[in-house]
């Protein structure tokens, strides 16, 4: 199987459309962090994403690319994996919705992505621009997840999971984290359960950004 296939996110995630009803759920866990950026206008511009793999994935995703066979996956190493996975997370809409004032934004296309790999994990890092920069006069909210609850999102520990940057001032952030579903309590649990009861949605953490 080609590199670039094999190795695809989205191919794991199209997966679980085809996977016959398992006790197990999600497959895939990722930790976040977001940085929201204002234009010098003063209007929301884009999203810079940094997403951290669990080492299982990571270890079945990097299979085959240490070129040079020295022990490191180097930027260089990962460039083609990074891009084929970034361009194609556009059919799942990047896994995040950005809504200003309840108002939900469209994005241009990812740049400024690759893939980083230390300590056992991939880590990757994009920057999702919005369509048309956005004004939120009330609240921006930004959620992050997987609907089918396939792919776990959940937000790095600490105050730096979700920055600012030229925000104007007095910006608040509050960051909720829903306690997830304890699998060893609900055996019978399916994939289709998941994926009918949106899930994702249910136990994703909800970031609101109000400004003065």
């Amino acid at each position: 199987m080609p590199k670039r296939l094999r190795l695809l996110l989205a191919a794991l995630l199209a997966l679980s459309a085809l996977a016959r009803p398992a006790l197990a759920h999600p497959h895939v866990w990722v930790v976040v962090k977001c940085e929201v950026v204002w234009t010098p206008d003063g209007r929301i511009g884009a999203v810079k994403h940094r997403w951290s793999f669990d080492e299982a994935y990571s270890s079945y995703a990097v299979q085959g690319l240490d070129a040079n066979n020295d022990g490191v996956y180097s930027p260089e190493e990962l460039a083609d994996l990074a891009k084929v996975n970034t361009e194609s997370l556009s059919e799942y809409g990047f896994f995040t919705v950005v809504k200003a004032d309840g108002k939900r934004q469209d994005f241009a296309a990812p740049v400024d992505y690759g893939l980083e790999h230390a300590d056992g994990k991939l880590v990757l890092h994009f920057t999702l621009p919005l369509k048309e920069p956005a004004v939120a006069k009330r609240t921006l909210i930004l959620d992050v997840y997987d609907p089918t609850f396939f792919v776990d999102f959940s937000y790095a520990e600490g105050d730096d999971a979700v920055t600012l940057t030229a925000a104007p001032k007095g910006c608040a952030i509050q960051l909720s984290r829903p306690k997830k579903p304890d699998q060893a309590k609900q055996p019978a649990l399916t994939e289709d359960y998941f994926a009918n009861a949106n899930m994702g949605l249910q136990f994703a953490s909800k970031v609101i950004i109000a400004c003065p």
